[in-house]
């Protein structure tokens, strides 16, 4: 959280809450939870992000997660129904592919 200038802990905390009740939504398992927050904070260790982008870094995660540990994960348009619209596919994609390139493509 040092690097980031525009979120702080709180704002970390409003999106695990969030993802959490995704994550009950969806009815996932557990391991799926873990990789999103572990794939949020890796993200947010080495890249820069507005406030507002932390709903769609948290989804775009998400995303990775299910299709990493679920045996039918969600579709980006069930993530795009879920964010009540307020997020497009193209978005969701381009975060997921900045997220794995930040990451080094290292999910695990």
């Amino acid at each position: 959280m040092k690097l980031q200038s525009q979120i702080n802990e709180n704002i970390r905390a409003q999106l695990v809450d969030h993802i959490v009740q995704v994550h009950a939504k969806f009815k996932l398992l557990p391991e799926t939870l873990f990789l999103t927050i572990n794939l949020i904070d890796r993200f947010l260790a080495k890249h820069q992000i507005q406030a507002g982008d932390m709903r769609l870094l948290g989804i775009s995660a998400m995303l990775i997660a299910t299709k990493y540990e679920e045996i039918y994960p969600p579709t980006v348009k069930d993530f795009i129904i879920i964010s009540q619209r307020k997020l497009s596919a193209e978005h969701i994609l381009q975060m997921e592919m900045l997220i794995l390139s930040t990451i080094q493509f290292e999910v695990q």
